[in-house]
């Protein structure tokens, strides 16, 4: 499946969705933030993607969640079943988390391991699954390595770790670990590509010049050949933040995204 998330394009949301229809893709990621500025109900958005034959592949992201002080856990419990229930209404079952950027968070990873448990648990009860997303920028894992033994040390089966090119490739991380991981732990792929970022603030540059594939200077096809040995079958998905696609014609970023997608598949698959 090939999939875009709604934060690449620019325009109202239900703009954003006919756009990635149009431009040929089966699923989408439905970015919390175009949902709330919207104004609209989550059941109309998923309609509208159900009319579309748009997957919502996920909800995202969850911010900020794991290893907080016991107070502060408890509210971010009663928060991510606001999510959960927004995600029903969407017609979806894969919310998205990203590592806490929090400096009142705990650095124990057995911390983290627990409240992704915790949110693992609350996802299975309702048939709902979790991925978890190390950032770049993250207080304590910014490494997918990390991200991922923390994902086993949670073991539950409605757990899995996101994997992000943006995130492995602008810290230049080794790419072997991840050939290791079964296929099926892995919850979600994201590509962007970007300039390269050695020396430059990684956040910001995550923000505002992430770039489609073939269009920045990150290794995605070394990315991809490392992907295929684990065996991942799901999802693939757009997930570009930039200051350029944000006043680009939204159908124009859409098919843009599409062919760079399709480009780099082919240009792996001739390596």
């Amino acid at each position: 499946m090939r999939a875009m998330a709604t934060l690449c394009l620019s325009g109202e949301l239900m703009n954003k969705l006919e756009a990635i229809a149009r431009a040929g893709f089966d699923g989408v990621e439905i970015f919390v933030d175009d949902l709330q500025s919207s104004g609209l109900a989550p059941s109309a958005v998923g309609e509208r993607c159900r009319e579309l034959d748009l997957t919502v592949l996920a909800l995202q992201p969850f911010r900020d969640a794991e290893a907080l002080p016991p107070v502060l856990h408890r509210k971010m419990l009663d928060d991510v079943k606001h999510h959960f229930d927004t995600l029903a209404e969407l017609g979806g079952d894969f919310l998205l988390a990203c590592s806490t950027t929090r400096e009142d968070a705990s650095s124990d990873p057995l911390r983290a391991a627990g409240t992704l448990n915790d949110l693992a648990m609350l996802a299975a009860e309702r048939k709902m699954r979790v991925g978890y997303e190390a950032l770049a920028w993250g207080r304590h894992v910014f490494d997918y390595r990390d991200a991922w033994q923390i994902v086993q040390q949670a073991d539950h089966p409605a757990l899995s770790i996101v994997l992000d090119s943006y995130h492995i490739l602008a810290r230049e991380l080794e790419l072997e670990t991840l050939a290791s991981i079964p296929g099926d732990r892995i919850g979600l792929v994201q590509l962007a590509d970007s300039p390269w970022p050695r020396g430059q603030d990684l956040q910001a540059l995550s923000r505002h010049r992430r770039a489609f594939p073939g269009d920045g200077e990150l290794p995605l096809e070394r990315f991809l050949m490392a992907l295929d040995q684990t065996g991942y079958q799901g999802p693939l998905s757009l997930e570009v933040f930039s200051d350029a696609l944000a006043v680009m014609p939204t159908g124009m970023a859409a098919l843009q995204g599409k062919h760079a997608l399709e480009s780099l598949l082919a240009s792996k698959n001739r390596k």
